[in-house]
């Protein structure tokens, strides 16, 4: 190297070390690197028995597990973690919950040793600014979250966490809390909202393969909207009618739709699974909406 591309060299170290300190920077405080859009989910889990009955449901999961890319780490938001305030998972092994009673022994046998991550739990509290979010190290993973992520990867091998639900937020609060979690797209991180759009036990008859008429109106009225991409009216949803106000006694179960839908973009495509009302009042209805 001569005297002159030395001293071109030594000018340009600087910038370099300092390239290389943010580049060092960037991966200590994000370190999901950058992909291509993942999809994004609601399922419809219903009954936690789907995570041992072979059935269309968990047919359908499992398809879904090997159709969408493989996700570098899974962001849950279910129906049966309510909390006040919003907190997210942040341990390295989180416990499988058996949170219902009334079943077969079988049931509560399963565990799905999946780890956490801590990574998301920072990533996913550093991208939210509308409130503030907790980190929890007692709660680990419901059955709204186990049942399904169990059948879409068996092995257990994909990191993942949970983000609760503020019970006292109205609806339109937990869909602009969604769109703050756009960038977790874009780092691999698979977002799945899991609960039941149609969901009311209070009626649910057991022996009935469909729905109640009430609820298969129900059920056309919410994907009609989705599919016109009028989102207010589902915000809204207590003023769409007695359909809907049956379907929707309590809402834990319909919120992390609107997270889903709050986190859509204009060039997603969206298509339905499991679109079914059984039990009378129960919705399996899915979405997904992807790039």
């Amino acid at each position: 190297m001569n005297r002159k591309t030395f001293v071109t060299a030594l000018g340009t170290l600087p910038f370099i070390m300092k390239t290389m300190k943010l580049n060092q920077l960037e991966k200590i405080i994000s370190p999901f690197g950058n992909t291509d859009t993942m999809p994004l989910l609601f399922v419809g889990h219903g009954n936690p028995m789907n995570a041992i009955t072979e059935n269309e449901f968990a047919n359908t999961w499992m398809a879904l597990g090997k159709i969408i890319p493989k996700p570098n780490a899974i962001l849950c938001i279910s129906a049966h973690w309510e909390t006040n305030g919003t907190f997210v998972t942040s341990m390295e092994k989180p416990k499988t919950i058996h949170d219902f009673g009334g079943f077969p022994q079988e049931l509560f046998d399963v565990q799905y040793p999946a780890p956490g991550s801590t990574e998301l739990a920072f990533e996913t509290k550093n991208s939210i600014t509308k409130t503030i979010v907790g980190l929890d190290k007692d709660w680990g993973l419901d059955h709204g979250c186990w049942s399904v992520v169990k059948r879409m990867y068996p092995d257990a091998d994909i990191p993942i966490i949970e983000m609760s639900l503020d019970y006292n937020k109205p609806p339109q609060w937990h869909y602009d809390l969604a769109k703050e979690l756009a960038s977790l797209r874009r780092k691999g991180i698979l977002i799945l909202g899991s609960g039941n759009w149609v969901h009311n036990l209070g009626i649910m008859d057991f022996n009935r393969e469909t729905g109640f008429d009430w609820a298969i109106e129900a059920n056309e009225t919410i994907k009609k909207l989705i599919i016109d991409e009028d989102y207010q009216p589902l915000i809204n949803y207590k003023s769409l009618g007695r359909a809907l106000q049956l379907a929707v006694p309590t809402n834990e179960h319909y919120l992390p739709l609107l997270y889903i839908l709050g986190l859509k973009e204009a060039n997603d495509h969206l298509s339905f699974f499991n679109d079914k009302t059984i039990g009378g009042s129960i919705s399996m209805t899915g979405i997904k909406l992807f790039n």
